[in-house]
């Protein structure tokens, strides 16, 4: 109950003073000049007074609020770690049930460090989670806070936080810890391919521990060396890159008896293999319209350094021109064909017939560089068919198809096969999905007979147009026409000859994006997202192993022709395999060594700072006598309500301050100076005054 008195006038202040100042002075000055009834004047003059200010008592019925308290639960990954999660869940059953005793306190629990983004699982943010719960709450409310944690707290500020209240925190684990970890120095976001990458690693361990470790060095799921690093020393590392694209490094380290956990004995690093520039050497048999079309692509093209020569003369013209003449410029044979051909990563030999320009020996070297490993590209014209064609030479032995003799001259549209709607060079093409294509007609085929490889691609009376063989180690590909220059003119609407083209020197130069047969994973936030690409019309279902070693299988839907997708969604963060057939893929899912999983040790070092700011205290749930060998019951602290300006935290308990803001609930006024009362009063003081001047 609050007992009070309230002055409510009759009249407005300025003219309640107008009126009583004035006989208030004549009262005193009665009072100093001794006139007789100055004092019941007085009297008179204090009841009008009452009567004008009109004063009320009142008398306030109010509830008392509670002092809000948070008690923030870390459930990160780090607190699944040993006895964490069982000392957390005991602690927080018996906080709250201590809690609870005291009425004037308002508990509010909050998890934090489990979201469902895996942006958000790279950092434990208590602090986040605990201006959440107070959002809402006026400061002079604010009882206290109490986090449940390990300790590695990663938004904990240096000084106070911004509450005026005591936090406190009880820490999991246990004291002495012992724990490795191994981490990228230094590593670079891109390297080339197929040259040395220098980077560094660094080998953490607790306790001060020192000493030599063996460090497993793996490029793409693929052990490529062990290194050998001293504990707390940053140690160099080369790798080359193998492919292009992304690349996955991981280096990993022996889990030592004792440590907490094996999860920060891995470190990866994600490099995006860059190609040098790929070097091709273009030969054209003779000037023709489709020379350009592979010049101009070829040219266009950053990836590519092109060399290219074109045979002007042929030596049957008889006119004394030297063989080394007959191109614009001085044709190297020996240099290119002899002590360069490893260089190039492709050689094509545009509407090409042998004359004598290159010794026949050299097309022995040719097919070697093929077996090796080489790429060839063939785009073949009449002279293919006839008597000088280059299957008539040791070339023969790389060829996917030898010459029928015969040359279709017909009017056709160039379409897919069964095999090409499937194959990633000619897979979608533009204008492919439409019968007939949305692009212009060739009017040349050469005719080949039992092709090898696969014919992607097919011409006039279906015979083959384009066929991609393996031969060794390499590549060989034939273009069995040297019509794809009305593409590019735009004869009858053109078509997609920079695509075709394009893909197809790409697929001979081994791009990992035009292989026929690829497995490919990818992490998209928590989701893990696989295509398979494949000849074959069903892949099967893929089979992962998640980081914790659990395996699962997931079903593989077709998405196109020669594409199968499918995804799941992970709750594990890190290093996934995937396996389809005998393609297997990794794929990192989540945050690239996310703080989270870099020191697990719990610690009361990071809070210690803000606690002591706040007049809270730090302190560990676990017994001094108990270890992670001999888990023992978590050790409370009593809880007491304290007043703002008491101390918060001793030896065996913990304070949490209490407030004294309530609600208004009801209010009662009476009146003093009103009803029968008031005017007796005044009557009184009157008569009184009226009879002492009638005297």
């Amino acid at each position: 109950m609050n007992w009070s008195i309230s002055f409510e006038p009759l009249i407005s202040w300025p003219l309640l003073a107008a009126v009583l100042v004035p006989l208030a002075l004549l009262a005193l000055a009665g009072l100093w000049f001794g006139q007789r009834g100055a004092v019941l004047r007085l009297v008179a003059l204090a009841a009008l007074a009452a009567a004008l200010f009109n004063p009320v008592f009142l008398d306030e019925s109010r509830e008392p609020l509670k002092s809000v308290v948070a008690l923030i639960v870390d459930r990160s990954p780090s607190q699944d770690i040993g006895e964490r999660t069982r000392q957390t869940d005991e602690a927080l059953a018996g906080l709250q049930q201590r809690l609870g005793r005291f009425n004037q306190f308002d508990v509010r629990v909050v998890e934090a460090g489990k979201p469902e983004a895996a942006e958000e699982r790279t950092e434990t943010r208590l602090f986040s989670a605990l201006e959440g719960a107070f959002r809402d709450v006026p400061p002079s409310r604010i009882g206290g806070a109490i986090m449940i944690t390990d300790g590695q707290v990663h938004d904990a500020p240096t000084g106070a936080p911004d509450f005026h209240a005591p936090l406190h925190a009880l820490i999991t684990g246990h004291e002495h810890e012992k724990d490795r970890r191994i981490r990228f120095e230094n590593a670079p976001r891109f390297g080339l391919v197929g040259k040395p990458l220098d980077m560094s690693y660094r080998v953490i361990a607790t306790g001060g521990e020192t000493g030599p470790v063996d460090v497993r060095v793996s490029v793409n799921g693929q052990q490529v060396s062990v290194e050998h690093a001293i504990i707390g020393q940053a140690t160099p590392l080369q790798v080359t890159i193998p492919t292009a694209g992304r690349n996955i490094i991981e280096l990993a380290i022996d889990r030592e008896p004792g440590e907490l956990t094996e999860t920060n004995n891995r470190a990866i690093a994600l490099v995006d293999g860059i190609r040098e520039n790929l070097r091709v050497l273009l030969v054209s048999g003779e000037p023709h319209a489709g020379e350009r079309t592979w010049r101009n692509l070829l040219k266009s093209d950053a990836s590519v350094d092109l060399v290219h020569f074109t045979i002007l003369r042929p030596p049957e013209k008889q006119d004394g021109t030297p063989i080394n003449e007959l191109s614009l410029i001085a044709f190297p044979t020996r240099e290119l064909f002899v002590e360069k051909i490893k260089d190039f990563d492709l050689i094509i030999f545009d509407r090409y017939q042998h004359r004598d320009v290159l010794p026949i020996l050299y097309y022995d070297y040719i097919s070697e560089y093929v077996e090796k490993g080489g790429a060839l590209l063939i785009a073949a014209g009449p002279e293919y068919a006839g008597e000088s064609s280059i299957a008539r030479t040791p070339l023969m032995a790389a060829l996917p198809a030898m010459p029928s003799g015969e040359i279709v001259e017909k009017a056709f549209y160039p379409r897919l096969t069964d095999i090409g709607q499937r194959h990633p060079v000619t897979r979608g093409l533009d204008g492919s999905s439409s019968e007939p294509p949305r692009w212009s007609r060739w009017f040349r085929t050469i005719g080949v007979q039992n092709p090898e490889g696969q014919v992607v691609m097919k011409g006039a009376d279906n015979r083959p147009l384009l066929v991609l063989d393996r031969k060794g180690e390499g590549r060989v590909g034939m273009l069995l026409s040297d019509q794809g220059w009305l593409w590019a003119r735009g004869f009858e609407g053109g078509g997609p000859h920079v695509q075709l083209y394009r893909r197809i020197a790409h697929w001979l130069m081994k791009e990992p994006e035009l292989e026929e047969e690829r497995l490919t994973a990818d992490g998209r936030g928590m989701t893990l997202d696989i295509r398979r690409q494949t000849m074959s019309d069903d892949p099967g279902p893929a089979q992962i192993i998640t980081p914790s070693g659990k395996t699962m299988t997931v079903k593989l839907d077709k998405s196109e022709p020669g594409i199968f997708l499918g995804s799941v969604q992970t709750s594990e963060i890190g290093l996934y395999q995937v396996a389809n057939g005998d393609l297997t893929a990794l794929a990192h899912v989540g945050p690239i060594n996310a703080p989270e999983f870099a020191d697990v040790v719990s610690t009361e070092d990071r809070l210690k700072a803000p606690a002591e700011a706040t007049g809270g205290s730090v302190r560990r749930l676990a017994s001094p006598s108990a270890s992670g060998d001999q888990p023992g019951p978590v050790v409370l602290p009593s809880i007491v309500p304290v007043r703002a300006s008491a101390d918060a935290a001793g030896a065996d308990w913990i304070g949490l301050r209490t407030t004294d803001d309530s609600v208004l609930k009801a209010v009662s006024r009476v009146p003093l100076f009103g009803g029968f009362l008031g005017l007796g009063l005044l009557l009184l003081a009157m008569g009184s005054m009226w009879y002492r001047e009638g005297r």
